[in-house]
Order: C-alpha cells, then structure tokens, then sequence
C-alpha cells in the first residue's frame, strides 16, 4: 500500500470508530481486528501504520469528531509529511478543501475536562493520559521469582514487588514464560492494587467484580494457594476467561461464581459476614485507563457516569455486609475522578459507621481523601484510586 492509500484505509477506520463510540458498539481494536482480517492485502508493515495513525489521530482529537476525515486532518495539522498526503491520487484521501471540518483538540469532551479539572487533574496530567502506555509484566510467584526470572529481552524492575516493565508491543505471550504462567500482563498500578488488600495465606477473600480475573490471579499468588479465595462476576464470558488463566497460572484455590445482576448478595449469601477481605474493583468511567483506551473518552456521557457511581455505592455496600468483624474491604476504580474515587469511599464511611480508613503503605501514589491516587504523568501507571476500609 501507499503512504496515501494508508492514510485513507484509517480515515475509513475511523468513521467505523466513530459510529461504533456514539453508539455504543464494539471497541476500536475489534474493529481493526476484523478490518484486518477482510483486507488480506494490507501487510504487516501497512497493518502497522494504519495502526499507529489511527490511535494517533483519537488521541488527537478531545470531542468525538465529526468523521474520520476530519480527525485525520486534526492529526496532520501538526505534520507535514502527513498533510502532504491528502493530494487526491489514488487511493488515498481527497485533495485538502479550504475550511473543511478539522476536529477538535483537547484532553477530552468539555463536560468530561470540567469534571477532571474539579478532581485536580492538571492539564499535564490530562496529556498524561493520552501517551502511549508500555508494557508491564506480574511475575507469578506460584512458578518464580522477579530475581530468578529468565526472559528474552531485558525488563525493568517497576516499584511493585514482582512487577517488571517493557516496551509497549513486545511480544510476550509467544515466550515461554508466558506459555507456562511464570508471567502475567498486568499494570504496574493495578497489581499496587491488590497489594494494597494484603491477602494472606488461609483467608477467606473475594474478589467482588472479578471480570477475567486478573487481579484474582495476583490474590492468588499472595495467599500462596493457601485459603478460600472466590472470583465472582456478572458477566459471564468474562469470568470464562479465568479458568484457563488459572490453570496456566497454577492457581488452585480460586472458586468462580457467576452473580445475577442486582442480586449479588444472593448469590454470595454463605459467605455473609465472613470473609476476612472484600476487593471491590468497581465498574467505572475507565478515565485512568485512556493510554490503552483512548476512543473511551467518546464512549462516557454524565448518564452513564451517574449510573456507574450509583453501582459502586451498590457494590461497596455488598463489600460490607460480606466482610467479618475486623475484616478489610478494598475499593479499587481506574479513574482519576473524585466522584468515583475519594468521595465515593468518604461517602460509603459516612453510611457505614462500623468501618474506618486504613492507612496505605504503597510505594507509589499520593494521598487523595482517605485513599491514594495513582496517575500515569507522576507515577508511571494507569490512573487508580485505591482506598481500604477495616470493619470495627
């Protein structure tokens, strides 16, 4: 393919993006799986490129644009070379027209940049969240060790105690490592997560929203096997994804419970009052994970936003009837705003007299309300707020 012809098949591209953001349908990476998969011609060196300009002109754009063409365009204002493309050969995109539509630029939509400057997130830190995320490992300590460790490239020891980090792209799930479960993929900041619920081996633990499980793999390796540690979830094909982690993982002690929607108390019933810790890695806005994720920035409305508070409240709430006297529960978001982070853990201490903030000892992270916050431009991570409760 053409340089042209590139820029036109991710123009494409985004038009498919765009149309899938307003109406909540399948992700941009699918959507580029599946274009990939019917243009057989593009080869690997285009697949790249396209790639690489269509997550580049997302993350160019704040507002969700008017069509491909026009976030193209945002993206080529900044470069030349790509400007010098949209010259009407073939196959590529039409000649520039004067005063065609150009998208707009930002960290995100108006509402949304209100909302992250009202939870003191810095416009530096908002650009933070547009960079390119790398690539961080968890070694499994059920197979190795971070010191013992054996791998192809070279990685560098992240602030977790078995985290390691590469360059974004690498390759590892065709290492051995991978194949055999001495390694996981898991931010830096999401396994500072699971520190943080001190599991310990013999406890009763729960991983609440356990999705596919990777932080229920990273519990699994801190209580070494030992104790009852349930994985549940309403979704069930994402919680069908955990068994062959586990099993590749060797992690034997994990119970899957799949929990109908607003029944989930229900469903966990006999372990009322009894497990020693709750995780509660909450549904949320995703706004800590953009790196990865850029295109949900057009995804999230104050709706959805509003529904997604209401449902960590409802999830916090379980966490504590779930919880023994004395017992912790851990409230996780990937989320830098303080309605889903600092003030929903405030508000849940003020309902719930019997629980009390628990001092954290992470090594990265700074204080935010009674929990801490994690962001990618003063930690190098995704964007979290972690906070912990004990029960009196």
């Amino acid at each position: 393919m053409t340089p042209a012809a590139r820029v036109q098949s991710a123009i494409e591209l985004l038009d498919g993006i765009i149309e899938a953001a307003r109406a909540q349908g399948a992700p941009a990476d699918r959507i580029l799986a599946e274009w990939f998969k019917g243009h057989r011609f593009a080869g690997s060196k285009d697949r790249r490129a396209i790639r690489e300009l269509v997550f580049a002109a997302i993350r160019a754009c704040g507002p969700i644009p008017p069509s491909g063409r026009a976030a193209m365009l945002r993206l080529a204002g900044g470069d030349s070379a790509l400007a010098s493309l949209f010259d009407g050969s073939s196959y590529g995109p039409a000649a520039l027209v004067p005063g065609e539509p150009v998208a707009e630029g930002g960290v995100a939509p108006a509402w949304l940049t209100e909302r992250l400057k009202a939870s003191a997130v810095s416009e530096a830190e908002g650009q933070a969240l547009l960079g390119r995320a790398p690539l961080d490992l968890r070694v499994n300590t059920l197979m190795a060790s971070r010191s013992g460790l054996q791998l192809p490239l070279e990685a560098e020891p992240t602030a977790a105690p078995q985290g390691l980090r590469l360059a974004s792209g690498t390759p590892v799930e065709q290492w051995d490592a991978w194949r055999e479960g001495s390694i996981e993929v898991q931010d830096t900041g999401s396994q500072l997560a699971c520190l943080a619920v001190d599991a310990r081996p013999g406890e009763t633990v729960i991983d609440l929203c356990a999705g596919g499980g990777g932080k229920t793999l990273a519990l699994a390796a801190a209580m070494e096997n030992q104790g009852r540690l349930i994985a549940s979830d309403t979704d069930r094909q994402r919680l069908s994804r955990l068994a062959p982690r586990a099993e590749r993982a060797g992690a034997t002690l994990i119970e899957t419970r799949l929990l109908d929607p607003g029944r989930e108390l229900e469903g966990l019933a006999d372990l009322a009052a009894a497990a020693d810790a709750v995780l509660v890695d909450a549904p949320c806005s995703g706004t800590g994970t953009w790196r990865r994720n850029p295109e949900a920035r057009w995804r999230l409305n104050p709706a959805a936003l509003d529904k997604l508070i209401a449902t960590q409240a409802r999830l916090l709430d379980i966490a504590a009837a779930l919880v023994r006297p004395g017992g912790r529960v851990s409230y996780v978001v990937c989320s830098l705003l303080d309605e889903e982070g600092a003030g929903q853990f405030d508000a849940f201490l003020a309902r719930d007299p019997r629980f009390i903030a628990a001092p954290l000892a992470l090594p990265l992270g700074s204080a935010r309300g009674e929990g801490v916050r994690l962001s990618p431009f003063h930690d190098g991570t995704d964007g979290f707020f972690i906070a912990c409760a004990t029960s009196a």
